[in-house]
């Protein structure tokens, strides 16, 4: 039997409790690639050494701010790098991020002014994963290109 290929996942979309607000963002279309994809999951902002719950964050430019101001890029760095690290060790084909989100939004974040509006761009993690090659994919998308 040929051995399936592997997916790096938020793992918020597959259940996991560790968004910002201390809820999952199951996804059920994603879950079922557990059938034909090996799924490792992820959360970039956990792995920076961020807490379940904790304030939102956006993205504004190069930095990431809490919505008390606070400036944590740092953590959010250190989670893209590690999460990086574990998209090379396990030789991911591909990535399925939580869309919109300061650390794995694909293509469209929230502006950085905490109103609720959205930008072009990519978050910190997505644009790592992207410069490094590996296609990406948020929950809302078709997988159909994935085999």
């Amino acid at each position: 039997m040929a051995k399936k290929a592997t997916l790096l996942v938020s793992a918020c979309l597959l259940g996991e409790r560790c968004r910002y607000d201390g809820r999952a963002s199951e996804s059920p279309a994603v879950q079922a690639l557990g059938k034909r994809f090996e799924l490792v999951p992820v959360c970039p902002e956990i792995l920076g050494g961020l807490t379940t719950p904790r304030l939102p964050a956006e993205r504004r430019g190069l930095r990431v701010v809490r919505s008390d101001g606070t400036d944590v890029s740092a953590a959010f760095r250190l989670g893209a790098e590690r999460t990086l690290a574990v998209a090379r060790e396990r030789n991911v084909a591909a990535a399925i991020l939580k869309s919109r989100s300061p650390s794995c939004g694909v293509g469209r974040i929230y502006d950085g002014t905490f109103s609720g509006r959205l930008r072009d761009g990519d978050g910190i993690t997505a644009e790592w994963l992207r410069c490094a090659g590996i296609p990406l994919f948020d929950e809302n998308d078709d997988f159909a290109a994935l085999n």
